[in-house]
């Protein structure tokens, strides 16, 4: 590997990513989203290769999700 290519993956294994996970994966197969973080499957899928711009436009949705998830299964 070339110097410049580590100098990149360090700096990449240094930076924070921020994620919704609170470590309770269950995916409800009939909502297809995790009910620990409420993201959807491509959205678990793609998380690590997001931008960190498209991370933060899932944030809002998560809270959303969350309420219509509870509000479906009570």
């Amino acid at each position: 590997m070339r110097a410049w290519g580590c100098t990149a993956y360090v700096r990449m294994m240094n930076t924070p990513v921020w994620s919704p996970c609170i470590k309770v994966c269950f995916v409800d197969p009939r909502e297809e989203i995790c009910v620990g973080c409420f993201r959807t499957m491509e959205e678990l899928g793609r998380w690590a290769k997001m931008s960190d711009a498209e991370r933060e436009a899932v944030k809002p949705v998560l809270d959303e999700r969350r309420a219509a998830y509870e509000a479906k299964v009570r």
